[in-house]
């Protein structure tokens, strides 16, 4: 499956959360547009995560002109308790994709 396939039905490993989050830190100035037609879901819902990543210290935004750049924390500790003490970048670094990914 590429990824501008849709994932099929049903539930998934990864939440929409670590979906856009996982964009952003691959594209700090990818389009929120452009990271809804890769996770899947509308441009608001988009919006809606980012605004609850910057909330929960995972993402910073800034404004470059016209266009915003984000910086991820990745020092910001994941919310679970199964996961207490784990950083985001731990996760960001186990997610990141492969050279044989890129070529797909």
């Amino acid at each position: 499956m590429s990824a501008h396939e849709s994932p099929p039905r049903g539930w998934t490993f990864v939440t929409n959360h670590t979906q856009v989050l996982l964009c952003i830190a691959r594209d700090p100035e990818v389009r929120l547009r452009d990271v809804a037609v890769n996770v899947g879901i509308t441009e608001r819902a988009v919006q809606r995560i980012v605004a609850d990543l910057i909330e929960a210290g995972f993402l910073e935004r800034r404004r470059l002109g016209r266009r915003n750049q984000y910086v991820v924390n990745r020092d910001g500790l994941m919310r679970h308790p199964a996961q207490l003490g784990r950083e985001i970048g731990d996760l960001l670094d186990l997610l990141k994709p492969t050279p044989a990914d890129r070529s797909a």
